[in-house]
């Protein structure tokens, strides 16, 4: 145990560097949905209160966090491409040390992320600032997880030239199918059973309720809360199978 969690942590410290190699795509992960973050509130908030900053705020933390599917992947893919991979297949590491590894070197990015969105809808408008923002930033981990953990799957079974473009049909879903960008009560009843069946809302009710308050602990926190748990162990699980697939066929 001992051994494998040093394996994990020196990997883990690899991988982080690589990420800072790569500052440009940093910038693009903090820097677009923050820009989104102002822009929309400047031209929207007066018109509906899906732009409140207290939803806002929330929403385009779990947005950006989709991102993350992207960026993990396509470490995990420039990897498998290189002979970095292939070197260390050969070694005593397990593969889920090198999943947890992937995902571990994620984190700090994560609570950036959610620190400088709230601040910054602090910022613009100051009843954000609370308990209820700190434990919103807490909870983000959650649905953090999730995208890294589609990341890490992705990132696995396909090369860097196609990364993004799977990569985007989740981040267009999150984007489409959480209802942060517009009221849900018009739609469909079938397209809001689909939408709470898939951990996109979810991940953003999840951070939402938690920032605003939570009335039903079943419905507003309990439910969400298992459903994006549930896609997150199978997004890991299945990686973690597939990972070690590739190591054996190497």
């Amino acid at each position: 145990m001992k051994k494998s969690l040093s394996r994990t942590i020196i990997l883990t410290k690899r991988n982080f560097k690589e990420i800072l190699r790569d500052p440009l795509s940093l910038v693009f992960t903090l820097g677009m949905p923050l820009f989104m973050e102002i822009l929309f509130y400047f031209i929207f908030h007066n018109l509906t209160s899906q732009f409140e900053m207290k939803y806002l705020a929330p929403g385009i933390v779990v947005f950006a966090e989709s991102f993350l599917s992207l960026f993990v992947g396509l470490l995990i893919a420039l990897d498998r491409s290189t002979s970095f991979l292939t070197r260390l297949y050969v070694s005593k590491a397990k593969p889920y040390e090198f999943i947890f590894s992937y995902a571990l070197s994620i984190v700090p990015i994560v609570i950036i992320q959610s620190l400088l969105f709230f601040l910054v809808g602090g910022i613009i408008d100051s009843s954000i600032f609370g308990i209820g923002m700190i434990l919103a930033i807490l909870i983000s981990i959650i649905p953090s997880l999730f995208y890294i953990g589609i990341g890490i799957l992705l990132g696995t079974i396909c090369n860097e030239k196609s990364i993004g473009g799977i990569s985007s049909i989740v981040i267009a879903g999150q984007s489409v199918l959480s209802g942060m960008w517009f009221p849900i009560e018009g739609l469909n009843e079938g397209i809001v059973a689909l939408m709470d069946a898939l951990p996109f809302r979810n991940a953003t009710r999840l951070v939402q309720n938690i920032m605003n308050g939570i009335n039903d602990s079943f419905q507003d926190f309990i439910l969400p809360l298992i459903i994006v748990l549930a896609y997150t162990v199978v997004s890991f699980v299945v990686a973690i199978i597939l990972f070690r697939r590739k190591m054996v066929s190497k």
